[in-house]
């Protein structure tokens, strides 16, 4: 068995191959089944952000095939032509990926935390796919336990937790402050709801489109205004930022929508979508400073920084040994469930005697029996993850296969 990663380098691949690779909740349910259809795949897992697209796979020796080919093959797109973008982990490196990943180690601003929720949202959108075998379950589950970990115990937020806290620290380098300023959001997904309210943090008037077909309360942030998304072009010759952040497959500015209207200020255009929100050519315009989501880094080298790095690095390598221990021990599970079980009928069978000399209330004797029952079970459970931490793994199996040899002895006696 192995645990297989494909996906895409953001370092290799530009915003428009990205573009290529994201996958909407439809084509993302569509290759988690076309994945679990393929002999040899247990698991499935789909990452698709603004910056990556990763798939994780479990995998048995009946598998035949490239992943990546089958990916390509499925999209219906010639693998030769993105072939430079792709790349691929297994088992220890992949695991390792993941982990740093979870921690914000592997995002282009260090240290945010929306992978981390993306992450667990990841797992279970394929989960409601039955796409998750146990191996995808247990490695992801403990991913996010290493990065909440990272989160909790170190300080790697470098005051830039997303990317809209990235672009207008940078922004504001550049003389460019939001405060008291007029800024459109467009979309109030995820990304825009932050957008939004990270522009009201910092004391801006924020208004936010919502659609018509929406019903019910529309969640955007308390305090922001609204507006209906057909709308949009309207209030732009009053705005002093924009800010896109939607899953549309369409422009949500396009520069020809955008050439009748009469603007004589200065705007920056932040698109944070993944395919693009803002047609390029809008660039054009002598009043628009087109800004996408490669246009934000961060680069961070104090030594307080670099000691929180260091601890992150620690804590992701004790998390990863946890998840090594389970994943090359997860074949003698049920040996130790079964010692456990035989252990504590033992002990019980033993006090029986004991127990017949008793006088017990009503419930009572039951209630005993089932206490010293589980005390004997946690207390072998004890004693056997004890041993395994003190013992190398071929001796503690021969341990294991000693005590099955003992314990079913005795259990014949």
């Amino acid at each position: 068995m192995a645990i297989l990663m494909i996906g895409i380098d953001h370092n290799k691949a530009d915003l428009d191959v990205r573009s290529e690779f994201s996958f909407t909740t439809k084509k993302m349910t569509e290759a988690l089944d076309f994945f679990m259809g393929q002999k040899g795949v247990d698991g499935a897992v789909m990452i698709s952000t603004c910056n990556r697209m990763e798939l994780w796979l479990s995998t048995s020796e009946d598998l035949l095939g490239s992943p990546v080919q089958m990916l390509c093959d499925h999209m219906g797109i010639d693998r030769e032509q993105y072939d430079q973008y792709f790349i691929e982990r297994e088992n220890k490196e992949a695991v390792s990926h993941l982990f740093r990943l979870s921690a914000g180690l592997e995002s282009k601003i260090v240290g945010e935390g929306q992978i981390l929720t993306q992450i667990g949202d990841a797992a279970a959108f394929a989960r409601s796919c039955y796409a998750t075998d146990n191996i995808m379950e247990v490695l992801f589950r403990q991913a996010v336990t290493a990065g909440k970990r990272v989160r909790t115990e170190t300080d790697l937020s470098t005051a830039d937790r997303s990317v809209i806290h990235t672009a207008l620290e940078m922004l504001k380098k550049e003389g460019i402050t939001v405060e008291g300023k007029k800024c459109l959001v467009i979309g109030n997904g995820m990304m825009g709801r932050l957008s939004a309210q990270t522009l009201m943090d910092q004391g801006a008037d924020v208004t936010v489109t919502v659609r018509k077909y929406h019903s019910g309360i529309v969640d955007v942030p308390f305090g922001a205004k609204r507006i209906d998304y057909d709308e949009r072009y309207g209030l732009i010759p009053d705005c002093d930022m924009i800010v896109s952040a939607t899953s549309s497959p369409n422009y949500t500015l396009t520069k020809e929508r955008l050439e009748p209207l009469s603007i004589d200020h200065p705007i920056p255009v932040i698109d944070l979508a993944v395919p693009r929100d803002v047609e390029p050519e809008v660039a054009q315009f002598p009043w628009a400073t087109l800004y996408d989501i490669d246009s934000f880094q961060i680069d961070i080298h104090s030594d307080k920084f670099n000691a929180n790095l260091e601890k992150a690095e620690t804590i992701l390598d004790e998390e990863k040994e946890h998840f090594r221990e389970w994943y090359e021990g997860r074949d003698i599970v049920p040996t130790i469930q079964a010692i456990k079980k035989t252990a504590g009928e033992d002990v019980l069978l033993r006090m029986t005697p004991m127990f017949k000399k008793m006088h017990f209330a009503d419930g009572q004797k039951d209630r005993l029996e089932k206490e010293v029952e589980g005390a004997s079970e946690r207390m072998m459970n004890h004693l056997l993850f004890g041993l395994r931490g003190q013992l190398s793994d071929n001796t503690f199996r021969e341990v294991l296969d000693a005590m099955t040899a003992v314990l079913h002895e005795d259990k014949n006696d």
